[in-house]
C-alpha cells in the first residue's frame, strides 16, 4: 500500500508476497478459533472427570462388634456419592481362596462354626446405594464371652474383598477390611 508522498505502508514482505491487513485478521481469526477449540476441548475433558467424580462410590468395610445393640460383624457401607456396582468378589478363609462371596462361601465359612452368623450376598451385578450399610456377616447378639470365636473369625482368618466401580465403569475399586 503507498501512500500520497510514495511512502509504503505495507505490512511487510513474507516469503515472496506481500502482507495485508486481510491477511493479519485471517491469521489471528484462525489462531483464535484454535485456541477456542483448545479451551473447549479442556472443558469437556474438566467436566467429565468432575461428573465422574460427583457419583464416584466409596466402599467402606469394618469390623463392628457391640456398636448399635449388641451386633458384631463384618460391616459395608457406600461413603461415596454414588452407587457401587459390585463386579466381583473374593474370599479367603485361613489363607485360602474359597471364592465368590455366596452361599457356597457363606456354608464353606459356617460349616465349622458353633453358631450360623446372618450373612449378605454381593454378587457381580449387585448394587450398593449411596449411604447404604450393610453386615456381610454378622451375630445379632454378640457376647464377648460365649463369641470370642466370631471375632477371632472376622478379625485374623476372614478376608472378604469386594471388586466394584461406578455407574460409568472401568474403574476398577476395590474394598476390603483393614489389617487388624
Amino acid at each position: 500500500m503507498t501512500g500520497a508522498a510514495g511512502q509504503d505502508y505495507g505490512l511487510g514482505v513474507v516469503g515472496g508476497s506481500q502482507v495485508n491487513s486481510d491477511t493479519i485478521t485471517a491469521i489471528s481469526a484462525t489462531a483464535i478459533a484454535l485456541c477456542s477449540l483448545w479451551l473447549g476441548y479442556s472443558q469437556i475433558k474438566a467436566t467429565r472427570l468432575h461428573n465422574r467424580q460427583s457419583v464416584r462410590p466409596l466402599l467402606v468395610m469394618r469390623r463392628v462388634k457391640g456398636y448399635e445393640d449388641h451386633k458384631a460383624g463384618l460391616r459395608i457401607i457406600n461413603a461415596g456419592l454414588g452407587p457401587a456396582i459390585v463386579t466381583n468378589s473374593v474370599v479367603r478363609l485361613d489363607g485360602e481362596d474359597i471364592g465368590h462371596w455366596n452361599p457356597h462361601a457363606h456354608d464353606r465359612v459356617s460349616e465349622n462354626l458353633p453358631v450360623r452368623p446372618k450373612v449378605y450376598s454381593l454378587r457381580p451385578g449387585a448394587v450398593v446405594l449411596a449411604g447404604q450399610s450393610a453386615f456381610l456377616l454378622h451375630l445379632d447378639e454378640f457376647s464377648e464371652d460365649e463369641h470370642g470365636w466370631f471375632w477371632e473369625l472376622i478379625t485374623q482368618r476372614l478376608v472378604i474383598e469386594i471388586h466394584y466401580e461406578s455407574l460409568y465403569g472401568g474403574e476398577h475399586f476395590e474394598a476390603a477390611p483393614p489389617p487388624f
